[in-house]
């Protein structure tokens, strides 16, 4: 059977299929205002082999992100304990950056209307105030006449007893058509993030289901009748009926793909580089970091996101920086007259000037055609409009045309910089120990020059490095996780066991089975701080409280110990998905000689533009030999581009990843091409 892998990305749909047929990639430009058609204009282009052949088709996707950040996600009513209501129109939001100096300073709120409904728990579950189930009915009636058809259910303390808004949820349904609660979508102390995550939930699981049904219409009307799998923010995959439900799981869906497909090589820095932004993530062990916690459209410096902006999400995500930076971000001329790059970006459409459909403004892409990075092999370019693009901010700056490329690709270049400088200085680590792993559309342009700023020597292009998040959706596991908070649970065991049995049921598995893995974890604090850490789980108390002394050393950077509690309880339940053979036929056209080709590219440490070999990975691999060929070249690869500059050689491996090592300077002059 065949496998298809989807990734919708702000400028490009990568479409990639895995099989004994052989393996096909696609990428085709995102269709904004509905991605379904951009999806099914790749799967069309993929579908070489009979469609009843495919056995499941692989999703990320950029929805559930996109409707909290354009607030597109449906109408919410917020309902929660009397007293409560102004928690979320109040909110949290921390100063940074240039709102610290708007003296009209608004924080963004969550786009809901409130309801209060009368009844109290307390920390521990019991009833202080039993719950009104008139005041419920008041409140569903009055939902019902605004003709809001979401709702968001979180009381307090419902994660110690969920009885409560269970009650009220069964009171809205027969009102509101789509109800969530905090107890099903994620049970943990903190009624302000709880309640968050649970808002957009229900923002977001009606736009996911209606997206999904069209979907799995689209691909039924191509033949495809496969089940459809979505991947969660976390690097696992669901069930098209789960990611329904719970689609705040699918919040970074589309950036944890693409360090999957990295996670193969071990100790490496991820670096995805697409249209519109740049993210970077740290592999250790071949497993990348999860945290609990991240911020949709939160603010802060270089690829970093302050805690109190944005919209806090409690669900686990990997561990990832991102910066609005890619192939699509619009070069422009600030109020004191300095270039800049970025955010903002051309997108799918108009896209940037070069690609002939009606953008005028220079973006990152144009600057590299510019450049002689570039070429029309995959997509057709036109470098005329990108020098005219170019031309718009030369004549301001008073420079030429090619030192303002140059000047986009550097600027670019130290904007995902910072990404990477967030997972890893930020947090204490060494990244010259590092293989940065590059991949994306645009990334290999810059891995060297980004790798160069840190030390590091060594960069992977892996093969089908442009649609690498594609690739990587086929690397996931079925996965459900579960919490509950549980202050001073007297049987640890219970709890797992019922958290297990919970997730089990999501993916209609045995919590017992063979081909299932059930990951333990606890959230621990000192006694009497506020916040806690995750470690993984030990029955025992003294080990249990050693992790945690090594992870508070590593966050915080130094070495406490004492009396320890343990706050909540955690378990990841993965599946082995039915994914494609392990071996297939590679992608591309067969093995045979490439031409040599050569064009002009810039290279300022040779004086600017300079006559470089261009090769494809075949021909790298005959021209260049074991040792590899000295830079400057350029690598072109079907739907990405590989820049090799001075001072650095590539080489192809047994595998067809593409290794760019950094030479000394005796081999420099040695190698030259």
């Amino acid at each position: 059977m065949h496998a298809i892998a989807v990734d919708v990305g702000g400028t490009f749909t990568d479409v990639y299929s895995h099989g004994p047929a052989g393996a096909v990639a696609a990428k085709v430009l995102t269709t904004p205002e509905d991605p379904v058609e951009g999806v099914l204009r790749g799967v069309a282009r993929v579908l070489t082999f009979d469609p009843a052949l495919v056995g499941s088709v692989v999703h990320a996707t950029t929805l559930a992100t996109n409707a909290v950040l354009e607030r597109k996600g449906a109408r919410v009513a917020f309902v929660t304990t009397r007293g409560f209501g102004s928690m979320i129109p109040l909110g949290r939001y921390a100063r940074v950056e240039e709102d610290r100096y708007d003296l009209r300073f608004t924080p963004p709120t969550l786009d809901v209307e409130c309801f209060e409904v009368t009844e109290r728990l307390d920390s521990r579950g019991a009833v202080l105030v039993p719950l009104d189930l008139e005041s419920v009915r008041r409140a569903a009636a009055e939902i019902a006449r605004r003709g809001i058809a979401s709702a968001a259910v979180c009381l307090l303390h419902s994660y110690a007893n969920p009885a409560h808004e269970q009650a009220v949820a069964e009171v809205l349904r027969s009102r509101v058509p789509h109800v969530v609660t905090s107890a099903e979508v994620w049970p943990e102390i903190r009624e302000y993030e709880r309640a968050t995550t649970t808002i957009v939930a229900a923002q977001v699981g009606p736009l996911m289901a209606a997206y999904l049904t069209r979907l799995r219409a689209g691909l039924a009307s191509l033949g495809v009748r496969a089940p459809v799998y979505v991947m969660d923010s976390s690097g696992g995959v669901m069930s098209a009926e789960l990611a329904a439900r719970r689609a705040v799981a699918t919040v970074e869906s589309g950036p944890a793909a693409g360090v999957l497909a990295a996670s193969r090589y071990g100790e490496a820095i991820s670096f995805d580089m697409g249209g519109t932004t740049a993210k970077a993530c740290v592999i250790r062990g071949g497993r990348p970091a999860i945290t609990h916690e991240f911020h949709v459209g939160g603010k802060g410096s270089f690829g970093g996101r302050r805690a109190g902006t944005g919209v806090p999400i409690r669900t686990p995500a990997i561990d990832l920086a991102e910066v609005g930076a890619g192939g699509g971000s619009i070069a422009w001329l600030d109020a004191a007259g300095a270039l800049r790059v970025g955010p903002r970006s051309a997108g799918s459409l108009p896209g940037p000037a070069c690609y002939g459909l009606g953008g005028g403004e220079p973006t990152v892409t144009d600057a590299n055609l510019v450049l002689g990075y570039l070429s029309s092999a995959s997509i057709p370019l036109h470098p005329a409009l990108a020098r005219k693009a170019l031309d718009r901010l030369a004549g301001p700056l008073g420079v030429s045309r090619e030192a303002v490329a140059h000047a986009v690709h550097e600027i670019v270049s130290a904007a995902m910089a910072s990404a990477v400088h967030v997972v890893t200085v930020q947090r204490g680590i060494d990244p010259r120990g590092f293989a940065l792993v590059a991949f994306g559309g645009a990334g290999p342009m810059h891995a060297a020059r980004v790798a160069e700023r840190f030390g590091i020597s060594s960069v992977v292009v892996p093969p089908h490095c442009g649609v690498a998040s594609a690739v990587g959706l086929l690397a996931g596991a079925l996965s459900a996780d579960r919490v509950l908070t549980r202050l001073g649970a007297a049987d640890p065991e219970a709890i797992f066991t019922a958290l297990a049995a919970d997730a089990a049921a999501d993916l209609e598995v045995s919590p017992s089975a063979p081909d299932v893995t059930v990951e333990r974890s606890a959230d621990v604090r000192f006694r009497g701080q506020s916040h806690e850490l995750t470690v993984p789980w030990s029955p025992a108390r003294e080990e249990l409280a050693e992790r945690f002394f090594a992870r508070y050393r590593e966050v915080y950077g130094i070495a406490q110990r004492g009396e320890i509690e343990v706050v909540g309880y955690r378990i990841r339940l993965t599946r082995r998905f039915p994914g494609p053979p392990e071996t297939a036929p590679p992608l591309g056209p067969p093995p045979g000689r490439s031409p040599r080709r050569r064009r002009p590219a810039y290279f300022p440490e040779l004086g600017g533009y300079a006559d470089v070999p261009v090769l494809t990975r075949d021909g790298l691999d005959e021209l260049a030999g074991p040792a590899g060929l000295a830079g400057p070249a350029v690598v072109e690869d079907p739907e990405s581009t590989i820049v090799v500059p001075p001072g650095w050689s590539a080489r192809l491996d047994p595998a067809r990843a593409v290794l760019l090592e950094r030479l000394e300077r005796a081999e420099r002059l040695e190698r030259r091409p």
